[in-house]
Order: C-alpha cells, then sequence, then structure tokens
C-alpha cells in the first residue's frame, strides 16, 4: 500500500514537474515570438481560435495560455472577442497533451530512455548560456514527463489490485456526475488539466478504471482547468474578469454538452474502433477528448461575437475609460505592462491632443473643465502605475521601452501643463500673423492623432516632425518683423509681446506633439533631444 501510495504521489508529481518545467522553457525559448503571433494572427474569430491552439499545442498549457490572454485583454492588445477565440483554441490545443501521452507514454516505455534527457537538459541549463539554458530546461521537462508516467503507470497497477474502482457507479446520471466532480478535484488540486487527463488515461490503460468513467473524469478535468483562469483574474479589470467568464461558460457548456451527448461520442467511438482503426482504451479516450471539445468549438465559435457582448452586457466596465487597461495584475509581467501603459499614454494623448485643437481653433467650451479633471486624473494615475512595473535588464527591450515612455510622459506633462495658459493665445488667435501658425499647429495635432490611432498614414512621424519644423521656422520669420514693427512705432509694445508670447506657445505645442508621437509611435529610441527653440 505505501509503494503504491508513494508511487501514485511521486508519478504525479514527476509529471507535474515536467510539465511545469517543459511550459516555462518553451516560453522562455520562443516566448517572445509566441506571444507576437498570438497578438498578431487574431484578427477573427476564427484566426484567434487557431492562435489559441496553437500556442496551447506548443507551450503544453491551456492555463498559461488562458493566464497570458486575460493579460493581453486586461492591456488591450487583444479585444473581448478575439480572447473568446483564443480561450476556445486553448481548450482544444490542450488536448494534444493527451495523444502523446495516449501514443508515446503508454506504448512505449520511455521512462528508462528519457532519463538521458533529463540529464543532458540539466547540464544545458547550467551550463548553458541565453536560449540553451531554456532548451534544456524544456528537455528536462521532456523527459521528467514520461518518467512521471512510468511512475504512474507502476502506482496505478497496484491500485487495481487493492481497490476495483470500476465498481463504482459507472452509468446513469449520478455515476457521470460523480466520476466529473472527481475529475474536477483532481485538476483543482493538481491546478493541471493535462496531470488530471494523464492520472485518467494511465488508469484506464492499468484496467482501474473503465471507459466510461475515464470519459467522465475527463469532462471533469475540462471544467476543473477554468478554475487557474478564474484565480487569475481575481481583482483584476474588467476586461480581466469577462475573459474569465468566458472561459468558465465555454468549458461548462462544453462539459454539459458532453455528458448530455455521451452516448452518442461512446457509439462513435465504437464505429472508429471497429471500422476505423482506432485503438482501444487510451487512444480511444484522447480521441473522446479531442471530439467533445471540438463539437463545442464548432456550437461556439460562429456566435463568438454574440457570446462575447453578451458577457459583456453582464459585465459592464464603469471605471475611467482612459485607464481601463492598467490592471494591477499585469505587473508580474513588465513587457506586457509596459505595452498596457504605451496605450494608456495613447489614449490621454488623443484627449491632450484634442484638447488643444479646441483651443487653437477657439472652441474651447464649457465641456474643458470635465476633460481637464479626466485627463490630470488619468497622467497621474499612469504615473502611478508606470512607477510600479519592475525594472528589467537594460539590454531587453522593454528596458527600452520603459525609458522611450518616461521621455514621452515627460512631454506628454509639460505639454498639458502648457495647455493651461491658453489665454496667452486666445487673447490674439484671430490676428494676421497667428493664424498661419495656429493652422500648422493644427495639423500637427491631427496628424500626431490620426497616426497614433492607427498609423493608417505613410511615414506619418516623418510627416509630423517637417510640420513641427516648419511651425517652428514660420515663428522665427516672424518674430524679428514682429520686432522690427514695434521698435519702428508701428505696434503697440504690450500687444507685441503677447503676440511672441503666442507664436512661442503655439511652436512650444508642435515640438512636444512630435516628440510624444516619436516616443510612443516610432522606434522610441531615447536619442538627445533637439532643443525646442533650435
Amino acid at each position: 500500500m505505501t509503494a503504491m501510495i508513494f508511487r501514485l504521489v511521486g508519478g504525479i508529481g514527476l509529471f507535474l514537474m515536467g510539465m511545469v518545467l517543459l511550459t516555462d522553457g518553451l516560453k522562455a525559448l520562443a516566448g517572445e515570438a509566441l506571444r507576437r503571433a498570438l497578438v498578431r494572427f487574431t484578427g477573427t474569430p476564427l484566426k484567434a481560435f487557431g492562435s489559441g491552439a496553437l500556442v496551447t499545442a506548443m507551450v503544453q498549457s491551456s492555463s498559461a495560455t488562458t493566464v497570458t490572454v486575460i493579460g493581453f485583454v486586461s492591456a488591450g492588445l487583444l479585444t473581448f472577442p478575439q480572447a473568446v477565440g483564443v480561450v476556445m483554441g486553448a481548450s482544444l490545443g490542450t488536448t494534444g497533451t493527451g495523444w502523446i501521452v495516449a501514443v508515446l507514454g503508454l506504448k512505449v516505455s520511455l521512462g528508462y530512455y528519457a532519463l538521458p534527457l533529463v540529464g543532458v537538459g540539466a547540464f544545458l541549463r547550467l551550463l548553458g548560456r541565453g536560449r540553451a539554458r531554456s532548451l534544456g530546461l524544456a528537455l528536462a521537462g521532456f523527459g521528467l514527463i514520461f518518467i512521471g508516467i512510468e511512475t504512474l503507470q507502476a502506482g496505478m497497477q497496484g491500485l487495481a489490485g487493492v481497490f476495483n474502482l470500476a465498481k463504482l457507479p459507472a452509468g446513469g446520471l449520478w455515476g457521470h456526475l460523480l466520476a466529473m466532480v472527481i475529475g474536477i478535484v483532481m485538476t483543482v488540486i493538481m491546478q493541471s488539466s493535462s496531470a488530471a487527463v494523464a492520472t485518467t488515461l494511465t488508469a484506464l490503460h492499468a484496467n482501474a478504471i473503465n471507459f466510461e468513467q475515464a470519459a467522465s473524469l475527463v469532462i471533469g478535468a475540462a471544467i476543473g482547468t477554468t478554475v487557474t483562469g478564474a484565480l487569475a483574474a481575481i481583482g483584476g479589470s474588467v476586461p480581466a474578469k469577462r475573459t474569465a467568464l468566458a472561459h468558465v461558460l465555454f468549458n461548462l457548456a462544453t462539459g454539459l454538452i458532453a455528458v448530455v451527448l455521451l452516448p452518442v461520442f461512446l457509439w462513435g467511438i465504437n464505429w472508429a474502433q471497429q471500422h476505423a482503426g482506432l485503438d482501444a482504451g487510451a487512444t480511444s479516450l484522447a480521441a473522446f477528448h479531442t471530439a467533445f471539445i471540438a463539437v463545442g468549438v464548432a456550437i461556439f465559435l460562429p456566435f463568438a461575437h454574440g457570446f462575447a457582448e453578451w458577457i459583456e452586457r453582464r459585465l459592464p466596465d464603469k471605471g475611467p475609460a482612459l485607464t481601463q487597461h492598467l490592471d494591477p495584475t499585469l505587473l508580474h509581467a513588465p513587457a506586457v505592462a509596459l505595452e498596457a501603459t504605451r496605450r494608456v499614454l495613447c489614449e490621454i494623448t488623443a484627449e491632450v491632443f484634442t484638447a488643444a485643437r479646441a483651443i487653437t481653433s477657439g472652441e474651447a467650451g464649457g465641456q474643458e473643465d470635465i476633460r481637464q479633471a479626466r485627463i490630470q486624473q488619468a497622467l497621474e494615475r499612469t504615473q502611478e502605475f508606470f512607477a510600479q512595473i519592475p525594472p528589467v535588464s537594460e539590454d531587453e527591450p522593454p528596458s527600452q521601452s520603459r525609458v522611450a515612455q518616461l521621455h514621452a510622459i515627460d512631454h506628454l506633462t509639460r505639454l498639458w501643463a502648457h495647455l493651461q495658459s491658453q489665454s496667452v493665445v486666445q487673447r490674439v488667435l484671430n490676428e494676421e500673423r497667428v493664424r498661419p501658425m495656429a493652422a500648422q499647429c493644427r495639423s500637427v495635432l491631427e496628424l500626431g492623432a490620426r497616426g497614433l490611432h492607427d498609423g493608417a498614414v505613410a511615414d506619418w512621424l516623418a510627416q509630423v516632425e517637417r510640420l513641427a519644423a516648419e511651425l517652428a521656422e514660420l515663428r522665427r520669420q516672424e518674430r524679428p518683423e514682429v520686432l522690427r514693427e514695434t521698435a519702428g512705432g508701428r505696434g503697440d509694445p504690450a500687444h507685441a509681446l503677447e503676440l511672441l508670447d503666442a507664436m512661442r506657445w503655439l511652436d512650444r505645442v508642435g515640438y512636444h506633439t512630435w516628440r510624444i508621437c516619436n516616443y510612443l509611435g516610432g522606434d522610441g529610441k531615447p536619442e538627445r533631444e533637439p532643443s525646442p527653440e533650435a
């Protein structure tokens, strides 16, 4: 009995550790590429589904994909409808682990041959550099998975001799519900549906349970895996909670569909065994797992947008719109947190540019006080969040992004403070010498706002720089003329000073606009800045 328990617990532990090491190693080895792919190939629910399935199959963890997606939605990298597609893909992608266990782990005794993999992986992790260290971690994890499966097999054979779990209720609603609950509890305890499915496959292979019980256990594991995503969303933003809720509802509905249609699935598996050469036992269970998740996807994916809208109505976002993506749960991932602040800064910048255009066109009205309060609050909240993002190594891309955003915050704060002195320009806005500069300033602001929003204008950054330079040149041309006319007695000195102040005000607005666009919309390299008076 003691030996059996030790093998069971040790086998599960080895499998779990192998999964963790494999997932961490693969994420470190190709994590940035996977993250970019996940964000890039999610334009439609179908593409999002494909991205979620592919990434999950590569990192061998639906929980890792779901938690990552929750972070991306919180940061604004993915829209909620896109996240729904990714979540569905992750649920299907995680069934790949069952196939690995059924086809390789149980049919071929790889535990002995996997030992060198663990050794090689450990040496690479300890002695290697760069990506070799991540590869070593993944190799060691891959080897541990098969050692864990072999140890688990030995424990399950002993369990079958001591406890005949097949005598538990297998048919009827209560029998299926009992097995489902056991599957949910196993997944919650192990924090891995893959480990629960592997344990079930091993138990079935050792004849400790029958196929119907194994099928219900796998359904329970699919439902239980939603716990990790739900825990990740606790205390998170509304988009994070929406994503977690979508994951829970999809897996729960898919599980219920599988229970209701279980006789149909069992008939289909039996037919495939007799006519399509499907192996009985673990391979058939892996096929069942993939089949019922695929049916759920086929039902839900065409209605992904409607499903997303239904959840959005149930969980409305009532927080400040400008800072809704500043989710504290993102702070553990500096790259994602910095992308969140960049997007929020772009939103705040759009509001500031709108306020500046209203001033330069003489249209600043009664809503300005509300807008000013909203912008001021958003700036303060963003600076607080930015200060909490953990530092990273200077040679990593997130460090460059941090420096660029710090420059952007500096210019944005200066521009916002500059706009508070709007009376300087409003008094002489209709003057002949000021009107061309005001129009040029509006052109800089409009192009900058469009570029930061969608970047649809070709070489927009270069155009913003050119327009800002032309605005500065207008000030340099007009300033001597104003001074010459005033010195010649053709103008009032006090009025001349107002004109010069307004020109300088417009020039600085254009300069700060250009620099903000450079740091938020360009490569953001913190090169030495030109003087605004140049």
